[in-house]
């Protein structure tokens, strides 16, 4: 019965069913072959998957996100990121990169990322002399640091799973991400040299002390979010909810470019967005406990038992492994289903939860940019009028170097443990 089920599910994605119905089917039926199980389990377990508090936090970031989108902040954060590096060779693909690990410390969606500032520096790129590849490229693969960089979407839902600090995690994932950036900003000025990629003139400092105030009211949303879950003030999912108003406030009343009327909108847009995430993380709950009836845990545990004795060799396949599955599968439910699996393990290597959950989290990010799922990849691809293929050849640098960024980590964790032990110390 696995093996026929496993078939379906491969057969399912190969055919172009959506990955959340893929899931949903297999464990629906899978569930339906248990010998003695009521019918009601599959709606049950779906139920139960979404019967958390901190899943809250999923549609209330990404309501953050379009209400940024919307009120235009992501346009006052382009307007200073571009007079902070507009002045190097390649200013405007810098500056796709900065926003992004700006926008990164509001939102925690990478999609909204991609779409918000990508349709204004890919044609803005395109008119400057850009080829399509490097206006492409960077815009999405820039994107992967939106959940790398808190807040997180899977950084939430990996520290539901395994009961990890979510505030451990967050500062975790503030020196991997910048790295990421800076990483990548090295690489685009090499080729921006190579290929004489124009530069802006030099901004007046009058003129940037004038943007960097407009936007710093958005840029201190990071700040309360983060500052408010390391005291202790409030939970990830009031983080998430103070975030949203937060914004909404900012945009009606600072910037006065939101009206009420746009609410409605922003607010259909964010359930339609957010049930996607939502009811694949329900499939997934589903599947896992079928995954739980076949032992399939027990079943890893073993393997990595008797065929695995180095922790360095675990770490490898942990990231082969979810490299293969971000291709296609959304991070959350390839975190509900695989993250329980190789839990117990990590911990018998002792690998710490926040080690492992930067692991997996950075190592999903690049499913992001990777076809056949890499949605950041295909909103970039759609805005610059460049086929799948194209786009996918123009990321694999910056792919390369999130991937040399995730070694050091795994295997340098002290990197990434710099802030958190040094702002709280009792996380290790």
């Amino acid at each position: 019965m696995g093996f026929l089920l496993l078939g379906m599910f491969i057969v399912l994605m190969l055919i172009g069913v959506p990955i959340a119905f893929v899931i949903g089917i297999v464990a629906l039926i899978g569930i339906f072959g248990i010998p003695y199980t009521p019918e009601a389990t599959v709606a049950m377990k779906m139920v139960n998957g979404l019967d958390s508090f901190v899943l809250l936090a999923v549609p209330l970031f990404i309501l953050a996100a379009n209400l940024m989108n919307s009120g235009k902040i992501s346009e006052k954060l382009i307007q200073l990121a571009l007079a902070m590096v507009g002045r190097v060779r390649g200013g405007l693909a810098h500056a796709n990169i900065l926003v992004s690990m700006m926008f990164a410390g509001v939102s925690g969606a990478s999609q909204a990322d991609t779409a918000g500032v990508g349709k204004i520096l890919i044609p803005s790129m395109l008119k400057n002399g850009y080829d399509k590849e490097t206006a492409v490229g960077v815009t999405a693969a820039s994107s992967t640091v939106g959940v790398v960089i808190p807040p997180s979407i899977p950084m939430i839902i990996f520290a539901g799973l395994t009961n990890a600090s979510i505030g451990g995690l967050f500062l975790g994932g503030i020196i991997p991400g910048i790295l990421i950036g800076l990483s990548m900003m090295v690489f685009i000025y090499i080729i921006a040299v190579k290929r004489n990629y124009p530069k802006a003139e030099k901004t007046e400092l009058k003129a940037f002390g004038k943007l960097a105030l407009e936007a710093l009211p958005a840029l201190f949303t990071p700040i309360i979010i983060i500052g408010g879950i390391i005291s202790g003030f409030f939970t990830a999912t009031e983080a998430a909810a103070v975030a949203s108003l937060y914004t909404l406030f900012i945009c009606m009343f600072y910037y006065k470019t939101l009206k009420l009327k746009h609410l409605p909108k922003i607010l259909m847009d964010t359930l339609a967005l957010s049930s996607l995430s939502l009811f694949a993380l329900a499939a997934a709950s589903a599947l896992g406990e079928l995954m739980s009836y076949y032992q399939l845990g027990t079943m890893a545990q073993e393997f990595f038992t008797d065929n695995i004795g180095a922790k360095w060799l675990f770490i490898v396949v942990i990231i082969a492994f979810f490299l293969f599955v971000g291709t296609f599968m959304d991070a959350i439910p390839a975190m509900i289903l695989f993250v329980p699996v190789i839990l117990p393990t990590a911990v018998e290597f002792g690998i710490d939860p926040i080690h492992l959950g930067l692991i997996v989290v950075i190592t999903l990010a690049i499913g992001l940019i990777t076809p056949p799922y890499g949605l950041c990849l295909l909103l970039a691809a759609k805005i610059g009028n460049m086929s799948t293929e194209r786009s996918f050849v123009a990321v694999l640098p910056y792919i390369a170097i999130v991937l040399v960024v995730l070694v050091f980590i795994a295997f340098f964790p002290d990197i990434a443990f710099f802030i958190p032990k040094l702002i709280n110390p009792s996380l290790f």
